[in-house]
């Protein structure tokens, strides 16, 4: 395929500008058939945005795992359906009757939609800010007394939590976090681990955001100075139950990890209870789960505005954000069928792809944030995605939310000092034994280029295919 490509190209260019493109083909395959790389799978097309000239392919049209380059299309497709300016509200509800000494004798529904930043993201890390901007509305409506229970309404979403095929081992962690219309804190509880003052001492833990919803019970103790860190963190599915055990070495850093928690709303509507008591607000019932309808006539008590699109995608491209690239394919499907599901997310992602002349038949998608093992995309549609991106009427948004070669993001240590920094604006991918990496280079005549490189079933060190795809993107924007 590689040699049909480079004798059509040669055939329909000057001859000048043949004998320029060749040692470019014959630099990405040294690249690629590098001697740790050789025993895996390699699909990588490069395309001029201007022309649509495709300057290199390499099994371009098979497809591979595309871990979290996946989020792309996602995004992509939020951008397009909602707009970079849309924002999601969270808000707090009542049927009951507020009277004058402050009562609300009924239920309080806390009220997901769809939100994927109520944390200390945009608040200087104060995980429970948002709850707390909602409690103080509720104080200046005049609230003071909750004769009920807190209810987390999740009911936007429906479904299975999570997606198919992620991993056990991916589910206590932050990254394989529950999927809810009501999530704080990323659905999670960061904790930090340090070493005691001597030898011997317990570690010093601390969790954010701090409520009762969960447990921690440690055994792990302070080891001398120098000696290994062998600290392990455990939560068994089903329960929130953190166990910590093992040592941490005096003049070690502090351990920092995120836990996922079972029953997101339940957790959302626990710390909100708290939030509320420590403004002096009494909620006499308890803080509970709730997906069925809510009551037809209700008041709202206080409301919060999610950041715009743009930013939520950013937040997601940057960082490789899998919760909230999972609420967006759920979003999607609220806003195409009125129900959030995995079905009707898809339904509205390949409804886009059509739009823009990808062929999502041709894929396999299972979630919307790469994690799941058995998606599977092609390095030529997921070029003819980025090229479409380039030139839709929300390209900016896009592009700004991709990582930076060298700047930001999963690339901000990556490709610094080479051509590519700065150069190349890419999203990265990373599961066992999958990397890629897909996005935009600028060569050096200015020419801008769409590319997709991915490395399937490889089993040398990950180091080593990170390096394979930096070099080809080096290579793109460089000389």
């Amino acid at each position: 395929m590689r040699l049909a490509i480079a004798l059509l190209l040669a055939a329909s260019m000057p001859a000048a500008a043949a004998e320029k493109a060749a040692p470019i083909q014959r630099r990405i395959d040294a690249i690629l058939d590098r001697p740790a790389l050789q025993s895996a799978f390699w699909g990588v097309e490069v395309r001029s945005i201007r022309t649509g000239r495709i300057l290199y392919a390499r099994n371009a049209g098979k497809n591979f795992k595309p871990a979290s380059t996946l989020k792309v299309v996602t995004t992509a497709a939020a951008l397009d359906a909602f707009g970079p300016d849309a924002r999601f509200r969270t808000t707090v509800e009542t049927a009951g009757r507020l009277d004058t000494l402050g009562r609300i004798v009924g239920d309080v529904y806390l009220v997901g939609g769809g939100d994927p930043n109520l944390s200390g993201r945009f608040h200087q890390g104060r995980a429970i800010a948002s709850f707390e901007e909602l409690a103080a509305q509720m104080e200046t409506a005049g609230v003071r007394r909750i004769e009920g229970r807190i209810l987390g309404h999740e009911g936007l979403f429906a479904g299975d939590r999570r997606g198919e095929d992620w991993s056990w081992g991916d589910l206590v962690w932050c990254y394989g976090a529950e999927v809810s219309a009501l999530a704080l804190n990323d659905n999670c509880v960061d904790l930090t681990v340090a070493p005691g003052e001597r030898e011997g001492d317990a570690v010093v833990i601390g969790a954010s955001p701090s409520s009762s919803y969960y447990r921690i019970v440690s055994t792990a103790t302070t080891a001398p100075r120098g000696g290994p860190g062998q600290l392990r963190v455990e939560r068994d599915l089903g329960g929130n139950l953190i166990r910590l055990s093992g040592t941490h070495a005096i003049g070690q850093k502090a351990w920092q990890g995120s836990v996922a928690l079972e029953d997101p709303a339940r957790f959302a509507a626990t710390v909100f209870r708290e939030v509320l008591a420590a403004k002096g607000i009494v909620v006499t019932g308890e803080a509970e789960t709730l997906q069925a309808p809510l009551p037809g006539t209700r008041r709202i008590l206080a409301t919060l505005e999610s950041a715009p699109v743009s930013e939520l995608i950013s937040t997601i491209n940057k960082t490789s954000q899998n919760l909230h690239t999972e609420m967006l394919l759920r979003l999607l499907g609220a806003r195409r069928d009125g129900v959030g599901t995995q079905e009707s997310g898809r339904a509205a992602i390949e409804d886009f792809l059509h739009r823009i002349g990808v062929r999502p038949e041709a894929w396999q998608l299972q979630d919307a944030s790469g994690l799941s093992r058995s998606d599977l995309v092609s390095p030529h549609e997921m070029v003819t995605l980025l090229v479409a991106m380039d030139g839709h009427p929300h390209a900016a948004a896009f592009r700004a939310s991709l990582p930076i070669a060298g700047v930001d993001g999963t690339l901000d240590s990556r490709m610094k000092g080479t051509a590519a920094q700065g150069r190349v604006q890419a999203k990265t991918g990373t599961i066992r034994n999958v990397n890629a990496l897909a996005g935009y280079a600028t060569a050096p005549g200015g020419e801008r280029l769409a590319f997709y490189a991915v490395i399937n079933h490889h089993t040398a060190e990950g180091s080593d295919a990170v390096a394979a795809l930096d070099a080809l993107a080096t290579l793109l924007a460089g000389p």
